[in-house]
């Protein structure tokens, strides 16, 4: 997918808000990112998150990252997350 790079120094710069707190027919990568902003949401009492912070925190490199582009993708179609700052 090529249009995965030209996207991700934008998506990087990008925040995630967290809608709903669900992982239902949710794939491991889309889990993970609703867990890790619940817990932000715990830990720091907002429900946001920087998505550069996130890939820093899961340690994404090369075809790891596209995944996670997608993954967010996926949640922001369903309605659990949306991207802000595109």
């Amino acid at each position: 997918m090529r249009h995965v790079r030209r996207e991700a120094p934008k998506m990087i710069r990008a925040m995630v808000v967290l809608l709903r707190n669900t992982t239902w027919k949710c794939g491991r990568v889309e889990s993970l990112v609703v867990k890790y902003l619940e817990n932000h949401l715990r830990r720091y009492g907002t429900p946001w998150s920087p998505i550069k912070d996130m890939v820093q925190h899961f340690e994404l490199k090369g075809k790891q990252k596209s995944e996670f582009f997608d993954a967010l993708r996926r949640l922001e179609k369903r309605h659990i997350i949306r991207i802000k700052g595109l």
